[in-house]
Parts: C-alpha cells; sequence; structure tokens
C-alpha cells in the first residue's frame, strides 16, 4: 500500500485561464474526470494550434479524445499515438494543431503523464523541484503525406506519489509571456516558472491547486502588460489531507430531530456552514448562543451573512444557496475559467470559496417543507431546496472532483 492510500491523502484539481487579448473564445482546454469504476483521476490540458475558435476546437477535441481514450483503458502511449495520427499538421510549421499534457491517477497513487509539445511539468515534493525520469518515445504518423518536418516526440514517466505533492502544469503562453520586453526579452521561461512556484508554496505551505494556479496565470498576464499574447492555462494537481465540510440547511422534518441535527453540527470535525434563518436559530436555540446579523456591506442579491459562535458561515437559506448554484454552473460551462468569482463578497462567494478549499463535504438537508418555496401543484420530490442542493452536489463531483454526501433529516 502506497504512503498516499495508507494517510488517506485527497487528490484536489485546480486549474485558471485566461483567453489571448481581444478573442472571444480560449484556445486551451483543460478538462479533468473521475472514473466512475475504479476511482482513477483523469486530467488533459491542450493548447490549440494559435489562438480562437479555431485553436479552441482542436483542443477540445484532442483533450476529449485523451479523456475518453484512457478512461477505455487504451493504453496511456496507444492513445496518444492516436490523437497524433488524427490531428491535422500544420504545413508551414510541420507541427500539429494541437498539443497536450495527459495526467492518469490511480487510487493507489501511481502517477503517470504523458507530454506532446507543452511545456515540461513541475514536480514539487517537500518544497524541492524533483526531476522524474522520462522516457523519450519518437511517433511514426500514420499518414505520410501528413507527415511533419520534424519528428513527434512523445515524453512519458510513471512515478508514485506521496502526500503533499504538487504537479504543475501549464501551456506555453504561460512560459513565453512577457517575450520582448526588458526583463523577458525570450519569455518568462521554465526556470523562472519554478522559482515562482516554489516561492509561492514557501509564503503559503498549504495554497490550494486552484489558488496556485490563479497565481501562475495571473503573473503570467502580468508580464503581457495585462494583454495576453497568447492564452494562458495552468493546471495543478495537489496531493493533500482531507478538508472536511459541513453544510447544515433546512429544518427537520419534525422537532423532535432538533437535537440529532444539532448533535451533528457540535461533534463535526471539519469547518461548518448554516444556510437558512430558521436552521440557525433553531441551532442557536439548542446550544444557547446568540446571533448577531452582519449589516456592513450589503449586497444587492444576496441577503446577509450573521456570526454565531462554533459556526465559521452563517447564511441565509434559499436564495443563497440558489445564487451558489448559479455561480458553480456559470463557471462549470465550457469556456469557464474553472474558478468562479463574483464581483462582491457575500454569502454565496464565501460559500463557494469553502466549498472549493474542502475535499469531503456533507450536506444536511432538512425536509421540512417551507410553504413559501414551495409550488403546492409540484411533488415533494421538487421541492426547491433539495433540487439546488442537489444541483451543487452534481457540479463539485463533476467539474472538481469532491467527495459529496447528502443526508437527509
Amino acid at each position: 500500500m502506497s504512503d498516499l492510500v495508507a494517510t488517506g491523502a485527497f487528490v484536489e484539481v485546480g486549474h485558471y485561464q485566461v483567453k489571448k487579448h481581444h478573442q472571444g473564445a480560449a484556445g486551451d482546454a483543460f478538462l479533468s474526470q473521475k472514473h466512475d469504476t475504479d476511482g482513477r483521476i483523469i486530467t488533459v490540458l491542450s493548447d490549440g494550434l494559435g489562438s480562437g475558435i479555431k485553436a479552441g476546437v482542436l483542443s477540445t477535441l484532442t483533450a476529449t479524445m485523451a479523456l475518453k481514450f484512457v478512461a477505455s483503458d487504451i493504453p496511456i502511449k496507444r492513445a496518444a499515438k492516436i490523437i497524433l495520427d488524427t490531428l491535422p499538421v500544420c504545413k508551414e510549421r510541420g507541427i500539429s494543431y494541437a498539443t497536450f499534457t495527459l495526467v492518469d491517477i490511480e487510487p493507489n497513487a501511481r502517477v503517470r503523464v504523458m507530454e506532446y509539445d507543452n511545456p515540461y511539468y513541475i514536480l514539487v515534493r517537500k518544497n524541492t523541484v524533483v526531476e522524474p525520469i522520462k522516457q523519450c518515445t519518437p511517433i511514426e504518423r500514420k499518414n505520410k503525406k501528413a507527415a511533419p518536418k520534424r519528428e513527434a516526440i512523445l515524453y512519458y514517466s510513471d512515478y508514485m506519489a506521496v502526500p503533499g505533492d504538487r504537479l504543475i502544469f501549464f501551456s506555453d503562453g504561460v512560459t513565453q509571456s512577457g517575450m520582448g520586453s526588458r526583463p523577458y526579452p525570450f519569455g518568462w521561461g521554465a526556470c523562472n516558472v519554478q522559482d515562482f512556484v516554489l516561492k509561492c508554496i514557501s509564503e503559503n505551505g498549504d495554497v490550494s491547486a486552484r489558488e496556485l494556479a490563479r497565481k501562475i496565470v495571473l503573473n503570467a498576464q502580468f508580464h503581457d502588460a495585462y494583454l495576453p499574447k497568447d492564452d494562458i492555462t495552468c493546471g495543478v494537481i495537489y496531493f493533500r489531507h482531507p478538508r472536511d465540510l459541513l453544510v447544515l440547511t433546512g429544518p427537520p422534518v419534525n422537532p423532535e430531530r432538533d437535537a440529532e441535527m444539532t448533535r451533528a453540527f457540535t461533534e463535526f470535525g471539519g469547518r461548518k456552514i448554516v444556510c437558512g434563518g430558521t436552521t440557525t436559530n433553531i441551532l442557536a436555540r439548542h446550544l444557547g448562543v446568540d446571533v448577531k446579523i452582519n449589516l456592513k456591506d450589503l449586497d444587492p442579491v444576496v441577503p446577509p451573512m450573521s456570526t454565531m459562535p462554533g459556526a465559521d458561515l452563517v447564511t441565509e437559506g434559499i436564495i443563497t444557496l440558489g445564487r451558489v448554484a448559479e455561480i458553480l454552473e456559470r463557471s462549470a460551462a465550457p469556456g469557464g475559467s474553472g474558478i468562479p468569482g463574483s464581483s462582491h463578497e457575500n454569502g454565496a462567494s464565501k460559500i463557494i470559496e469553502m466549498l472549493l478549499d474542502s475535499d469531503r463535504i456533507t450536506f444536511m438537508v432538512g425536509t421540512k417543507i417551507n410553504e413559501a418555496h414551495q409550488d403546492p401543484n409540484m411533488p415533494v420530490e421538487l421541492e426547491i431546496r433539495r433540487n439546488v442542493v442537489l444541483k451543487i452536489k452534481a457540479i463539485l463531483e463533476d467539474h472538481y472532483l469532491k467527495e459529496v454526501v447528502i443526508h437527509y433529516i
């Protein structure tokens, strides 16, 4: 048994992306998937040649093929060859129309990485950059007429991860940022990116995957004077000890179960969010504590937050959760940055921040019907609160690879 499995470490996958200046669509694609049957996590970053819609279509095609092939247990090297045979080749430059970095993580902590024409990935272990052994594999294309002027080379590496490892990979928009400028005439460069990554980790040893990816991309964007000359995408995979979060929303179906909900709240070992005025009042009454409403910096859309001893965050219920689902859904859609953002700090943005910083999330949902939120012509199963929580669960599992459980009370 590997150290990763033995310690119950969690695999966090995060990414951030900005489009080339004046382009309406990103030319890079980033996809992640957790395999239902064996628990493998497969992640692909593909960079389409050029920018805009054409590059985006080719990078999305490449990333999708890679994801499906590996998920279908096609050997990773064979999958790479099929992709290269499928992709067209630029006649002028003699290179494929899309590059890719493919990461396949097994539950036993075995990590396999296949790279084609993207900048080399960075592996950080114990605050040090580690150089994995890589196999260099030339690929002969099936279509001789479309053969490139230079040989297609795949780089394959295989290693066992340990808790604390970070795997950072990115498109050339990162390493080539700032090209032509006085500080970086040849671009930011791989060595400078490594130094920046180590600096971020030394300043915050617990920096999340999504936050580290955001820092790298925004720094690359800064080198281009915030007018990106290319699509800039970064993905980070972080092997860490799991972070637990409890979200309580809605009163129990009958008052006899109020004590059960209170006990779950007090005994939970991680961070805790309470959503809903009635839920908050039940807990405050049983715990004998006061609730204070925060009336500073009011938001025009989302109701104000409150504070209560024992809770990390207290918000209004269905309106706030509906806003959470809306923002998560928008960020998870094609073309989204992968990191939800909000122009205001409010209850919804704070919930999202805590959800994405957690790994194992438990929703405890009260099943008492609130007449204000229920159409009497609808069956009970369509009660708004439960539907919103189910939507949030689906997005967190499918797009952010979180472990989410819902308990009804």
